[in-house]
Parts: structure tokens; sequence; C-alpha cells
């Protein structure tokens, strides 16, 4: 568990980093985005048979801070309707 809000955590704030902006919230909600992001990313990785998010390696924190990208440009885009 720990694990994961730690993973959570750096795909969050690199994510924010990549796509600076404007977006609400502090470090609960980066670190949020960034947990989510990571089983968006694991779900993704595995369906394409890249491998699963299982840990702190540069795969999983690759397809982390991918499923936290995509899942920030989703708030952003659903933000602006």
């Amino acid at each position: 568990m720990l694990t994961w809000i730690v993973l959570g955590l750096a795909a969050g704030l690199v994510a924010k980093f990549i796509l600076p902006g404007k977006d609400p919230g502090g470090l609960i909600l980066t670190t949020l985005i960034g947990v989510v992001g990571a089983v968006i990313g694991g779900y993704i990785g595995t369906r394409m048979g890249w491998g699963e998010v299982t840990g702190l390696d540069s795969r999983s924190i690759l397809l982390s801070i991918g499923g936290a990208l995509v899942l920030l440009l989703g708030l952003r885009v659903l933000n602006r309707r």
C-alpha cells in the first residue's frame, strides 16, 4: 500500500511537471491522480503485454506516469466542458 502511494506521488508529480497548468488541488490530489494513473497504466500495460505495475522498478514507474498523464489529460478535457 505504501509503495502505491509513493509511486502515485512520484507519477503525479512527474505528470504535472510534463503537463503544467492551473489544475486544482495540491499534494493530496496530485497523489490521487498518480495512484489512479498507476492503476490505469498498469491496466493498459497488462492488456498490451508490457507487464504489470508491481513495484518501484523503471517499467512500473513509466507505466504509472503514462497512466497519470492520460488521467490528467482526461480531467482537463472534462473541466473545459
